[in-house]
């Protein structure tokens, strides 16, 4: 049980509120907070409560996110209705009693209903306190065809005291005709007291994608070029209205009696027509600068819009707006007098907008009705508050491992090195203005500058982070560290479009890719028409490197890599990050953060499984596609790194022991207590720098089955392989740009990656029961925190983006290792006989020899009855 646990039966932890929503603001809004709980102290939900600075109970309603092996709570989510300008605290423990004063609100203000229909082209909204009416409509566009977005029936999702949460899968249908390929999912959300319903809203194309020689540009087989997908609110008709237009940037607000539109075409920052904006025609899809508007026929602009637009009449006034407005251009607003419109995809966009095979999209809009009297509160959704804990609770809950809040052995150089995200002349919303990182497609991803270093043409290199080494997981747990809500904002913006744009939403491709994450855009290499999608057909003509060693310099390993350097390609395991989502769903509650997380669990189970390629006939081995970190290569890898990552993560979410079983099959497959170290030339840096990716890995794995109290074979077998992997370690690992000589680019990430040497030789100390060799480890590992510190700092390209985000990775571990310098987890050496490496055979190999064996008997067979037929036919033998 966690200290806190122990000593107190009840915590009480006060709730900070950031955002813009609520500055200066007084009325009501819809909250959510997340919580981590000790383990042992909160057993049901109930125990815990809201209480405000008046010390009244607020009505909440709860959410277990995640439990403790004990079965009691580590995460749950408190929805409540929030009065702006109140502090707040949350107590947890037994004090279900004490809440019993607290007033069941019971329904929400905006009921959301479909009718009785097995299926509608119309939601209908019903506000029980106001006289009126209204109603919902999907409009798509394209290929010449207009279709209506068609609701399934509706699924209850929650329904409590605060929030009522109800999802519909929508399709597309042509009046009398047939349906489109695209699908999508509808969610509303609706609230106690406050007459807003809040919608996300995805839409998808799960057609494959067409991608000849592995290239993957704008314009392939398998897209839909849509003209215009739009959501329509009615009003009252028959009455006169006033429109009004509130910008969320400098402007007055714009007024009108018949008609008003905003139109966002682009970002309306200074690069606003960067080349990251090309069609597949390799035109620019933006047109002028920032927004224009017309209200009632008068014109109006500006550079970059969130707006709110409102319609108001008989005393009732409707409202809508879209959730990061400017950001996701182009997006239009439209009032007239049948009411609201938004245009996700807007009509008015020269060229339309193409949404690749696999490809999706989520909106995020709210729409209000309320009393012309009453204050509005639909900035508060979004533009939705941050309610969060202090570091100190975060850390002294224990829910997320390693977290530490100990001042005292904060190391000043690692912490500037982190500051540099969101902090200073070259942060990363710094970033995002240099190539306009903005756009539907764009928004949320990072500019992968540090490969534009070389780089010698007259526009920037547009180069797409795609989420490696999870950022999303960094963004998360900087924000768990410091309570700074800039972190926050990035770990939603990374995780919303890594699930998107860089997952391949479908089933229809080859088992490799489908439901894959694609990499970043290919190594100095622009991303052209390629968009997210790694692999731009120009590579196939163009240079691809400028500067560093020549690859022949460098021997075997330049041929090595030259391999490795294929101009094609598509999503694999090693590029499949997705903790950080897992961190998400904790912090938001939202479900779709906890489906991506898991589909990249399954996403592992599925590629390895032999029955679903063209070699099952000859052989229903383990393709081996969870573990391939290089052509050939099945050692300790990335591949093996982020499958055993996601498998756990997988587990922790559901519970499903497939995945934890499959975790420990890849361990066995992939490394053991006995292996050759020096046969895997794990010095090789451009070859085998990964191999601490997977070790990091192996520990969280050992480190998850400590925790779930599974000391078993399996946690035995890891504990013994990442001590002998330590022992080499602290043996003959060195900093990497200790010999640049071996290099091709001998650059700040080599130092960055290095920290990950910190990290395992820190993790192997933890079981490490022989004094002297757990302090060789710790040495060791302090010596590499101290070079990577060092060298950064004194780096000129040190705020590079991936250098940072290892850093946001990595190190923030360092006081939770230092409290527990000197223990160890298991008191007796594991001397297991755990039997001889056995080395990996794929699937692949198995059949292709098998084939072989085949033709070769064929053959044999078919030489045989030539003989007999010859025999046969001239006679000659017994016959």
């Amino acid at each position: 049980m966690n200290s806190a646990a122990k000593n107190a039966g009840l915590l009480r932890w006060k709730l900070s509120v950031d955002g813009p929503s609520v500055k200066g603001r007084r009325g009501v809004a819809p909250s959510r907070v997340s919580l981590p709980c000790p383990e042992g102290l909160v057993l049901d939900a109930s125990e815990i409560a809201i209480v405000d600075d008046e010390k009244r109970y607020s009505v909440v309603q709860p959410d277990v996110l995640a439990w403790w092996s004990d079965r009691s709570v580590r995460w749950c989510q408190l929805d409540f209705v929030c009065e702006l300008g109140r502090s707040y605290w949350v107590s947890l423990g037994a004090v279900a009693d004490a809440k019993r004063d607290a007033v069941d609100v019971g329904r929400p203000a905006v009921v959301c209903q479909t009718g009785e229909k097995a299926a509608s082209e119309c939601l209908k909204f019903d506000s029980l306190d106001l006289p009126c009416e209204s109603s919902l409509t999907i409009h798509l566009t394209h290929g010449g065809k207009h279709y209506l977005g068609q609701l399934a029936a509706a699924v209850d999702v929650a329904s409590g005291s605060v929030r009522w949460t109800r999802t519909w899968a929508v399709s597309f249908v042509e009046v009398g005709q047939g349906k489109s390929p695209l699908i999508g999912q509808l969610t509303a959300d609706s609230y106690a007291d406050v007459p807003v319903v809040q919608f996300t809203f995805s839409v998808q194309n799960p057609q494959a994608m067409d991608h000849p020689g592995g290239n993957w540009d704008l314009g392939s087989q398998g897209a839909v070029h849509i003209d215009r997908l739009a959501v329509h609110v009615s009003t009252e008709t028959g009455t006169d209205k006033c429109l009004i237009a509130n910008l969320g940037d400098s402007s007055s607000p714009i007024a009108a009696s018949k008609e008003l539109e905003i139109y966002q075409d682009s970002s309306g920052g200074e690069n606003w027509n960067s080349q990251n904006h090309l069609t597949a025609q390799e035109q620019l899809s933006v047109s002028f600068r920032g927004y224009r508007g017309t209200a009632d026929g008068n014109r109006f602009e500006g550079h970059r819009a969130q707006p709110v637009l409102r319609s108001t009449g008989n005393g009732i006034v409707t409202a809508i707006a879209y959730r990061n407005f400017w950001q996701n251009f182009p997006k239009s607003l439209q009032a007239d007098a049948q009411g609201l419109t938004i245009e996700l995809f807007p009509g008015q966009t020269p060229g339309g907008h193409e949404l690749q095979g696999g490809e999706q999209k989520t909106h995020e809009f709210a729409v209000e009705w309320r009393s012309a009297d009453d204050s509005s509160s639909i900035e508060c959704l979004t533009q939705s508050p941050v309610l969060s804990l202090e570091p100190e609770c975060y850390a002294s809950a224990d829910a997320i491992p390693y977290l530490s809040n100990d001042a005292a052995h904060l190391d000043a150089r690692y912490e500037e090195l982190v500051a540099l995200a969101i902090e200073g002349d070259d942060t990363f919303d710094k970033k995002s203005e240099v190539i306009d990182q903005f756009g539907w497609r764009n928004y949320g991803d990072l500019y992968g500058d540090h490969e534009a270093v070389h780089h010698r043409g007259a526009n920037p290199l547009i180069s797409h982070y795609n989420n490696q080494y999870d950022c999303t997981l960094g963004f998360a747990l900087q924000f768990l560290r410091s309570g700074d809500r800039r972190w926050f904002d990035w770990m939603i913006r990374m995780a919303d479009h890594s699930w998107d744009i860089d997952t391949y939403h479908t089933d229809d491709d080859k088992l490799l890719y489908s439901r894959g994450l694609f990499w970043h855009t290919y190594h100095y290499a622009d991303a052209h028409t390629a968009t997210h999608r790694s692999y731009p057909k120009r590579l196939r003509v163009s240079k691809l490197f400028d500067g560093g060693q020549d690859l022949e310099e460098l021997g075997d390993t330049g041929e090595e890599l030259a391999k490795n350097y294929a101009v094609g390609g598509g999503p694999a395991a090693s590029h499949n990050y997705s903790t950080g989502w897992m961190l998400a769903y904790y912090l938001t509650g939202k479900d779709r953060y906890r489906h991506a997380a898991i589909n990249a669990a399954d996403y592992v189970l599925a590629i390895d499984d032999g029955n679903g390629t063209p070699f099952r006939w000859l052989c229903r081995s383990d393709t081996g596609y969870s573990t391939c970190s290089s052509e050939g290569y099945f050692g300790p890898g990335r591949a093996a790194a982020n499958s055993t990552h996601a498998l756990l993560t997988g587990h922790e979410l559901t519970g499903d022991s497939r995945y934890l079983d499959r975790a420990g099959v890849l361990m066995r497959r992939t490394v053991h207590p006995r292996q050759n170290l020096d046969a895997l030339d794990l010095l090789n840096a451009e070859l085998r720098w990964f191999y601490t990716m997977y070790l990091q890995a192996l520990g969280r794995l050992v480190d998850y089955k400590f925790g779930l109290g599974q000391q078993d074979d399996d946690f035995r077998y890891g504990v013994a392989t990442l001590l002998h992997y330590a022992d080499w370690m602290v043996q003959h690992e060195r900093p990497t740009l200790s010999e640049p000589e071996k290099l091709q680019y001998p650059n700040e990430t080599w130092a960055a990656q290095d920290m990950r040497k910190w990290h395992v030789l820190e993790h192997a100390a933890l079981y490490q029961c022989d004094p002297a060799r757990r302090d060789a480890y710790q040495q060791k590992a302090d010596f590499f925190f101290d070079n990577v510190c060092e060298t950064l700092t004194g780096s000129p390209t040190k705020a590079l983006c991936r250098p940072v985000v290892l850093m946001l990775n990595f190190g923030w571990q360092r006081g939770w290792f230092k409290n527990r310098k000197g223990q160890s987890r298991i008191q007796q050496p594991i001397l297991d006989d755990f039997g001889p490496y056995v080395e990996f055979v794929p699937q692949r190999s198995i059949a292709v020899r098998r084939f072989k064996r085949l033709v070769v008997v064929g053959a044999g067979l078919a030489v045989a009855a030539l003989l007999v037929l010859v025999t046969y036919m001239f006679g000659v033998g017994p016959f």
